[in-house]
């Protein structure tokens, strides 16, 4: 699926120039403050509707450095008659301004709908991704028990937070981001249709959720996490309580029904539905949606070496490794399921329609801290009911569906390569040095070990983050430019002098940088462009040419999609490409080293996700040697 991946937005223009966010802080108090996260919400500006010119202009720009002159020309002649005085154009814009004016957010509706709800593959690889952690060093059963209850404990402490409206507003340069996404990602799950999805979130529902699901050898169980008087239970009182799901489910012969959740949707909401008319399985589906998060218990992998054994564990986070391992191991449908493997492998992924990247890996954040902090304490703990087994009535019918999903996600698993490399030369200290933005920097080697291997640039997505608007999501940033396609092609010329590559260098980041700007603040092209579409089609008129256009279909096809997924832990978040002959790029820079997960499918002939690893290696160390070798008066 093209332009849904997430990315903490690292610059925000302002009158004054470029800054940098503020951090996620806990607050003193964690009283509630009623009323809070709404009054801030209610100010924050609407998402504006760029000018139709501009927008027009623009895509011209961005599509010159990957399509041919004679199919610009075409387009060109297209966006004229698109714009002409009266025509379709000022009557699309027009009708999208007056939607501005009676929505909270234009778009947010129509994204979640098209991006992710009426999206028909399965969510697995090709949607919900997945985040890796640092292998822990435990590597039995009791050490992951301790792990997953101070894990547990960790997530409801960042809950209490949002419980009580307490949670810091993030900030970029002085302005306040939208919080939303926040109060989306825990106690909600999306729902299977039959051609198209929904999600659905319990946060607030009456009584509130106050238990986890837990899943264990293909089992699922119900595990109250606070007492009666609404005390969390403490991680000593969790660990007692995840041992005696272990013992209630030592058996793995119960079916897989969660590997249901990796089938098509089409598929799975057929599934669905036979599932839930037994009001057993309704009950336990129920259960399972209600739930704060899910907790996933893993069994064993099978051993690899130290320098595979990260990208085993992105296999572990974003599919589990088909049916013989860990993908019935799951509910993918839930929006936050934290993984424990009983190796030391951990992670999570995360369900995409309600939130970006950036709040999953702020809670991931805060609970690695909180787990640092905390142990667990050896006490007289009051005797629990034991977790209860959510039970499920499987009909041959449903055995069917299984054996499907079984087959489907092996395929599936198989099909995609991913792999996880720690590019340990430097980090976000080199380009700083520089003056160079750390991102920018990252985008503008990609395109050169793109260019690399392939000999021309392509569409590439990294996604911008709207959140300084209410309701915000994503936009999209165009990373290959004129300026960094100028710079692929100039890089490797032996006519050109060091010194003029480096300035085409700094323009190509300065270029990069631009454009993110403008996304952050909502003049990006590819939301217009799409809201323009859409309102035609709510509209129910002719679909303009531009949008039927080569052109068009060349722009979104992302052989490129990446992600920027900072975060204070060493981790790095995964995701599967979003067209057959694509990539998948995710990096998380820290100080002095950079995690990247690169991913493709292995069907594809054309496509090596070990090979762009190495070249995008090379392109970083050759572009810190030009620097080096390249006396500069001033970057």
């Amino acid at each position: 699926m093209w332009g849904i991946w997430s990315r903490t937005t690292q610059w925000m223009m302002k009158p004054c120039g470029i800054v940098k966010p503020c951090h996620l802080v806990k607050p003193v108090s964690a009283n509630r403050v009623a009323g809070r996260y709404l009054t801030h919400q209610k100010g924050l500006p609407s998402l504006p509707v760029p000018p139709l010119q501009q927008t027009c202009e623009r895509y011209i720009t961005a599509l010159e450095p990957i399509i041919e002159v004679d199919e610009l020309q075409h387009t060109k002649e297209l966006l004229e008659d698109f714009q002409k005085a009266g025509g379709i154009g000022e009557r699309l814009q027009s009708s999208l301004e007056m939607r501005a004016l009676k929505k909270e957010n234009w778009l947010s509706d129509w994204w979640v709908r098209v991006a992710y709800l009426e999206y028909r593959m399965p969510v697995v690889v090709h949607s919900s991704p997945g985040l890796v952690l640092p292998r822990m060093n435990f590597k039995d059963k009791q050490g992951q028990i301790r792990f997953a209850a101070k894990l547990i404990a960790g997530v409801l402490d960042f809950k209490t937070m949002i419980d009580n409206e307490t949670l810091p507003v993030e900030y970029l340069g002085g302005k306040p981001l939208c919080m939303n996404q926040y109060y989306e990602v825990l106690s909600s799950c999306r729902i299977p249709g039959l051609k198209t999805d929904s999600v659905v979130n319990h946060a607030k529902s009456s009584p509130r959720p106050t238990h986890i699901t837990v899943v264990h050898n293909f089992q699922f169980f119900l595990l109250d996490v606070y007492n009666a008087d609404g005390t969390p239970l403490t991680a000593n009182q969790m660990s007692v309580q995840l041992e005696k799901i272990c013992r209630a489910s030592q058996e793995s012969s119960s079916e897989p029904v969660g590997i249901l959740t990796t089938l098509h949707r089409d598929s799975w909401g057929k599934a669905y539905h036979t599932l839930i008319n037994d009001k057993t399985n309704k009950d336990s589906v129920l259960a399972i949606q209600r739930s704060i998060f899910t907790l996933c218990l893993d069994g064993a992998m099978p051993q690899v070496s130290d320098e595979m054994s990260r990208s085993c564990a992105a296999v572990q986070m974003l599919h589990g490794g088909g049916s013989q391992w860990n993908s019935g191991n799951r509910w993918f449908d839930k929006t936050l399921q934290f993984i424990v493997g009983l190796d030391g492998t951990c992670g999570a992924n995360y369900e995409h329609a309600p939130a970006e990247g950036p709040p999953i890996v702020a809670l991931i954040d805060h609970v690695v801290d909180y787990m640092a902090k905390s142990e667990v304490a050896s006490s007289h703990t009051v005797s629990l009911p034991s977790p209860k087994k959510l039970h499920f009535n499987i009909t041959p019918e449903i055995k069917k569906d299984i054996e499907e999903a079984k087959n489907s996600i092996n395929l599936l698993a198989q099909g995609v390569d991913i792999r996880v490399m720690v590019f340990s030369h430097y980090g976000k200290n080199v380009p700083k040095m520089h003056k160079m933005s750390p991102d920018a920097f990252i985008q503008v080697a990609l395109q050169l070990a793109y260019y690399r291997m392939y000999q021309h640039c392509c569409s590439t997505y990294e996604s911008a983050s709207l959140r300084m608007f209410r309701l915000g999501r994503t936009d999209t940033i165009r990373s290959a430019s004129n300026d960094s396609a100028a710079f692929v092609k100039a890089f490797d010329d032996p006519s050109k002098q060091n010194t003029e590559k480096c300035d085409l260098l700094e323009k190509a980041v300065k270029a990069h940088r631009s454009y993110t700007n403008e996304a952050v603040c909502g003049q990006a092209i590819d939301r217009h462009l799409l809201g323009l579409k859409l309102q035609a089609l709510s509209e129910h008129l002719p679909l303009p040419k531009v949008f039927k256009d080569a052109a068009y279909a060349k722009a979104l096809h992302y052989r490129l999609s990446t992600s920027q997924v900072p975060s204070k832990t060493d981790c790095v978040m995964c995701f599967g490409p979003v067209v057959p002959n694509g990539y998948g790029v995710c990096y998380n820079p820290m100080n002095d080293h950079i995690n990247f997960a690169v991913s493709s499918f292995n069907d594809c002939e054309e496509t090596d996700a070990e090979r762009l690893a190495q070249a995008l290696e090379k392109a970083l160390l050759d572009m810190r040697t030009l620097l080096d070798q390249t006396p500069r008066a001033k970057l």
